[in-house]
């Protein structure tokens, strides 16, 4: 997981780089908490461009950064996923709380 913080914006860029499953989630968890909570940002962005399989697991981990988001006064928004992780995200009905942003097609 990489992580990109924006002063100007107070906007933290979360960069996965791993299939999150319960294998991953309690290092990811860690790693987002602390970034978290040394930035202090007001948006948090989760970026799912490398991210090639989610499961349940994944869902718990967001909500859980989004609960810790919104503690400090922030949002969160969901970027950059594949069709079969924004499927999982669809059935879990988390863009109710955190919304996703849809990639355009182009032509």
């Amino acid at each position: 997981m990489d992580s990109e913080f924006n002063e100007l914006e107070k906007m933290l860029n979360i960069f996965i780089t791993e299939e999150i499953d319960h294998h991953t989630t309690e290092k990811l968890r860690r790693k987002m908490d602390y970034e978290i909570t040394r930035f202090m940002p007001r948006k948090v962005v989760f970026d799912f461009s490398k991210v090639s399989f989610m499961d349940s697991a994944g869902i718990g981990l967001l909500i859980g950064r989004y609960k810790l988001v919104k503690l400090i006064g922030g949002s969160c928004e969901i970027t950059h996923c594949i069709q079969s992780i924004s499927k999982v995200l669809e059935m879990s009905g988390i863009e109710k709380i955190i919304p996703i942003q849809k990639e355009e097609k182009v032509g």
